[in-house]
């Protein structure tokens, strides 16, 4: 059983502005973390469905997606003590087993699941899925799926999102959380992948992306 001693963080409203999901703060509408990510794979997830075809990259999309939800579903739910596994398919019943593992371990105090936040110095806002002591640390923790293992170089933007979100943390709290764990569920691995990093390490980066977003949209 998970010990939780949960924050209130007020719910926002999300509107498609721009072309991507914007969160409606008290403080006017922020572009979410994911939107303002994606324009770094823009180009490549481009020319990958034009090398696969619209066929093909709709539904190895719409399947990552379900998976990638169903197995943040059992994250989110087994950390609340409550999980229903049953409902779930086996494959993503087996992924999240392996995340399982690595929570068990590590997974101290719980602040907060799936809640929204906002920064107004970044101007950003998004949903984080853990806020939590992990090994002794208090820390965003993003749960990920994939398809096959990933090299670190790869996911620079899974590291500036949550370098964000421990922005955000801090402002709407007044807590400082410093690291970041990235806990990634691979088919076919019997183990997740677990890259522990620094916020500190990220986001500069991540004000570069937020920059270079604004530019895209402002024209």
């Amino acid at each position: 059983m998970f010990e939780h001693k949960k924050l209130v963080f007020q719910e926002l409203n999300t509107e498609t502005i721009k072309g991507g999901r914007y969160y409606i703060t008290p403080n006017g509408a922020y572009p979410s973390i994911t939107t303002v990510l994606g324009v770094l794979s823009k180009q490549g997830i481009a020319e990958w469905r034009a090398r696969v075809g619209e066929v093909v990259a709709n539904r190895i999309s719409t399947q990552a997606a379900r998976r990638g939800t169903n197995v943040h579903q059992m994250c989110e739910d087994y950390v609340n003590n409550e999980l229903n596994a049953g409902k779930f398919l086996p494959h993503e019943r087996e992924m999240f087993g392996a995340i399982k593992n690595v929570l068990d371990e590590n997974l101290g105090l719980v602040y907060a699941q799936e809640c929204p936040l906002y920064s107004d110095y970044l101007g950003i806002a998004g949903r984080v899925d853990c806020v939590a002591m992990y090994n002794g640390r208090l820390s965003i923790i993003d749960y990920k799926t994939a398809g096959k293992l990933k090299k670190k170089e790869w996911i620079g933007s899974y590291f500036q999102q949550a370098a964000a979100y421990c922005v955000m943390f801090e402002e709407r709290t007044g807590i400082p959380v410093d690291q970041i764990v990235i806990i990634i569920a691979v088919e076919s691995e019997s183990r997740p992948q677990v890259f522990v990093e620094k916020r500190d390490n990220y986001i500069g980066e991540c004000i570069k992306t937020i920059a270079l977003y604004k530019e895209s949209v402002d024209g």
